[in-house]
């Protein structure tokens, strides 16, 4: 059974950086293109960068230019660089996987969540 967990999340000052984790369990890395989602307190699930297993990227307009995402096979890892963090970021960030293929920011196009790590900034 894959599982994926993320690390990483914490409290931050807006303009700060931070780095999210995402590693997986059940399968290597490399079979996998993974996303990352993140939800705040009475919004939708929204799509925020992207990483397919051929190394291509896309990003949510909301973090385009501030967030980065890169994967290590070798770790079996995906990793999330945030920097410039605004208190409109603070949610509660997943990564997902098993993607079904489709639009990467649409939620239902993938089969496996992590459980979340929450991320807080503020001023």
């Amino acid at each position: 059974q894959v599982r994926l967990v993320e690390y990483g999340g914490g409290s931050v000052q807006v303009g700060g950086s931070l780095t999210l984790s995402c590693t997986i369990s059940g399968d290597t890395i490399n079979n996998h293109s993974i996303a990352w989602f993140r939800q705040a307190p009475g919004k939708e699930r929204e799509g925020v960068a992207f990483i397919s297993f051929h190394y291509n990227r896309a990003y949510g307009d909301c973090v385009q230019g501030r967030f980065s995402v890169s994967r290590d096979n070798a770790k079996n890892t995906i990793s999330l660089q945030m920097n410039s963090l605004k208190s409109e970021d603070s949610a509660i960030y997943f990564c997902a996987g098993g993607w079904r293929r489709g639009r990467w920011s649409r939620p239902d196009n993938f089969n496996n969540w992590g459980q979340g790590t929450q991320v807080t900034v503020s001023s």
